[in-house]
């Protein structure tokens, strides 16, 4: 294969920069950026090359590229073939382990230069790992081999315009063009969907072990039904895109060209992840409906694009605190470093936008587009104003968050209705809270100290109690949103249809990670909800939802003001000094009472 000997230099104009930086990006700019990537596989391949010598698969390659070289271009900017490049480049180097032996891994070359020659209509003859009885070709399909082997080796030949996969034991025929059905060979489908030229047109690719981001799987074939389900959920999604943003639905039709579907997941917690290494690939869960799906692609899409950008041009500096500075992430349950941060803020923004668009646009469900509007902009600003003026950011970092936080700020001056906006509210802040809770250590001495002048009597905590907590990460943070989770629960019922007086275990059953007291507080009656969380805190003193919780539902009662004031912003000091004097006398405080003490004077400064 003929590589080119000096890659281009790819420049972004100022306007492409400046519509990236809005969380943007049309057509024209995702068309630089995938020449860019273009650039970026061809180094990775020769990058590979010069680790692996050469080889029949490499001369097979060239040969194919002669022959068709659109074919090999297309092959080479599928988003599993860069996931794959990565891969096998970070093999080589021994930085990454994996359960599938090395030569496994460069073999997958070798089918991608069989798919190359097949389709270019080649004759041809190379051999090819076999996965645990399956050879994949990428693009293509798999074929199924009756072996026992976990890893072994098949041949795939071509000739006259027959393909087969073969071994001593079987041959398996590649049917001849897409759509094509035989035995023991699964192919990979093609959706498209959309009108005439305003299509969009994806793999769901089932098969290629590196369609999952970042570890590869072994192939898992969609049933027929499945595969229906997936096309009418994209039709559907598609249309939603096409009217509400169609600027980037036309952007997508450039830039996304496989969704790998995974199983459905809880209710309103769809799981989607991208790779930078796999630009236009997107692994999602089966929806819960076309909205969920539409706002699934806009937010992979974001990170589509900024990953293309950060192939280019760099948006931090480097730094001496780059692997220890953590930071809160309110779309996650645990602290985030920087570059994470950032990723995140650009792809929520891009939901946030979603939202704003469909909530106009929509009559069906409108509450839910308006709550969820409501929280991402905050989620959101929260997050922005973290780093707002954080010494790492390059100029275009510093210009691209300086630019999204005058976007977020004008959207928070939007109207939503009373009803959602406090729900949202509510949310985020007890999103903030449960985080705390998890991640955040009061100064140990000042905790002990606190434990002595409870017992003593005194008026109020030491003023070291106030002093700047350690951020020590909780490894069993868990479903920190649930308290958002049981208010879409909420909202997409109508008063009319829940039930009038649904138990609150019941309720809470339905969103992993919920307690009683969280469900009672979703529905608004925030009396009930206090109740149960001192009763769960009685149980289970250290759960740090339910000391989160308690702080949101005093105040929403309007009831101990001190205590719910110190419960919303720093209830990690409550659970710490409580679970120390539980610890010394063997007994446990009314948290109420505790939270309120440490809310004297002195306690909160």
């Amino acid at each position: 294969m003929s590589a080119e000997p000096s890659p281009p230099h790819h420049h972004l104009p100022s306007a492409t920069l400046a519509e990236l930086a809005r969380g943007e990006g049309g057509p024209a700019t995702l068309d630089l950026l995938l020449e860019a990537e273009r650039s970026r596989r061809l180094l990775l391949l020769r990058m590979l090359d010069d680790a692996m010598g050469p080889g029949p698969a490499w001369d097979l390659l060239s040969e194919a590229q002669r022959r068709s070289p659109s074919v090999v271009d297309e092959l080479l900017m599928y988003p599993q073939t860069g996931m794959w490049l990565a891969t096998a480049l970070r093999r080589l180097r021994g930085s990454i382990p994996q359960d599938e032996p090395l030569w496994v891994v460069l073999g997958h070359f070798s089918a991608l230069a069989a798919v190359a020659a097949l389709r270019a209509e080649l004759d041809f003859s190379i051999e090819v790992p076999v996965r645990h009885g399956r050879v994949p070709l990428p693009t293509l399909g798999c074929a199924v081999l009756p072996t026992t082997e976990p890893w072994t080796t098949a041949t795939v030949r071509s000739e006259g315009g027959r393909t087969v996969v073969e071994t001593a034991d079987a041959t398996i025929a590649v049917p001849p063009g897409p759509g094509s059905a035989g035995p023991g060979w699964h192919e990979v489908r093609r959706l498209a969907v959309g009108p005439t030229g305003r299509q969009l047109d994806v793999a769901l690719d089932d098969l290629d072990p590196y369609r999952t981001y970042p570890q590869p799987t072994e192939p898992r074939p969609l049933s027929e039904e499945a595969v229906t389900q997936w096309r009418k959920e994209l039709e559907r999604a598609w249309r939603v895109l096409l009217r509400e943003l169609p600027g980037t639905a036309e952007a997508m039709r450039r830039g996304v060209f496989s969704l790998t579907p995974t199983p459905a997941r809880e209710r309103f917690r769809p799981r989607s992840v991208t790779s930078g290494d796999a630009f236009g690939g997107i692994e999602a869960s089966e929806p819960d409906d076309a909205v969920q799906l539409a706002v699934t692609l806009v937010h992979e899409f974001q990170h589509t694009k900024l990953g293309g950008l950060l192939h280019l041009t760099p948006l931090l500096t480097d730094g001496a605190d780059v692997s220890t500075e953590l930071w809160y992430a309110p779309w996650r349950d645990d602290p985030r470093p920087l570059d994470g941060l950032l990723q995140g803020i650009y792809a929520f923004v891009g939901i946030a936008r979603f939202w704003r668009a469909h909530r106009e646009k929509t009559d069906a469900q409108k509450a839910i587009a308006h709550f969820e509007f409501a929280l991402w902009r905050t989620h959101v600003a929260t997050a922005l104003e973290q780093v707002h003026h954080h010494p790492r950011r390059t100029p275009l970092g510093a210009a691209l968050l300086d630019t999204l936080r005058g976007h977020c700020a004008q959207w928070l001056e939007e109207p939503v209705p009373e009803e959602q906006l406090a729900l949202a509210r509510l949310c985020a802040a007890d999103h903030v809270a449960r985080w705390r809770v998890h991640h955040l250590r009061p100064p140990a001495p000042a905790v002990e100290e606190a434990v002595r002048a409870w017992l003593a009597g005194a008026s109020g905590p030491p003023v070291a109690l106030a002093a700047e907590p350690d951020l020590v990460p909780d490894l069993s943070a868990r479903w920190l949103d649930s308290m958002a989770m049981l208010a879409r629960h909420h909202l997409s019922t109508t008063p009319d249809e829940r039930p009038p007086s649904e138990d609150p275990e019941k309720a809470a059953a339905h969103v992993t990670g919920a307690l009683p007291g969280d469900a009672l507080l979703a529905a608004g009656d925030a009396t009930a909800a206090q109740h149960a969380y001192r009763a769960h805190l009685a149980v289970e003193p250290g759960r740090a939802g339910a000391w989160a919780g308690l702080g949101h539902a005093l105040k929403a009662a309007d009831t101990e003001p001190a205590a719910a004031h110190l419960l919303c912003h720093w209830p990690e000091r409550a659970r710490a000094v409580h679970q120390a004097l539980l610890r010394a006398t063997g007994a446990a405080p009314d948290p109420v009472r505790l939270a309120a003490w440490l809310a004297s004077p002195t306690g909160s400064r």
